[in-house]
């Protein structure tokens, strides 16, 4: 299962800039599944000028702070458009940035990610399962005491379905 969240403002389709994004929409995608398990509504960030006032003079208060620590626990965010800077943010997170076309469906880029658990093909999607993965699951499990059997009883194999073409 992976965590993934979209920069939209109907939860239907991907159409804001990750940085100015009022709304992330947070899914946790398994394959031939996609569970809606948050909203996170933002503030509108406005640039704020030396003097106090709203203008494009001065700084910009920090805007991605509050979405970076809401995307906690998720692999990736889909973007219609996402700055440098919050791009390095985001990968120092361990959070993949994916730019999409503005307009973009999430309920295709959810089938997408999906398809992409079982059969691989989205190069982010497969970081995202190795570092799922312990990292030394041998030692894990010497750790708990497991001890190989020393003769191990036969296995049991089926074919399972990945696919509708499957089905013939």
């Amino acid at each position: 299962m992976l965590r993934v969240a979209f920069a939209s403002t109907d939860r239907i389709h991907v159409d804001m800039h990750f940085g100015s994004a009022e709304r992330l929409v947070v899914f946790d995608i398994s394959p031939g599944r996609a569970d809606l398990i948050g909203v996170g509504q933002f503030v509108l960030a406005e640039q704020v000028g030396a003097d106090g006032r709203a203008g494009l003079a001065g700084t910009v208060e920090d805007k991605v702070a509050a979405k970076l620590e809401f995307l906690q626990g998720c692999s990736a965010v889909y973007a219609a458009s996402i700055g440098t800077s919050s791009i390095r943010r985001l990968m120092g997170a361990q959070i993949q940035p994916v730019i999409v076309d503005n307009g973009h469906d999430i309920e295709d880029l959810l089938n997408e990610v999906s398809l992409a658990l079982v059969h691989g093909g989205l190069a982010w999607v497969d970081r995202a399962k190795a570092r799922a993965r312990p990292a030394d699951r041998f030692d894990a499990m010497a750790a708990e005491g497991w001890q190989p059997a020393a003769a191990a009883p036969p296995r049991e194999s089926r074919t399972l379905i990945t696919s509708i073409d499957d089905l013939d």
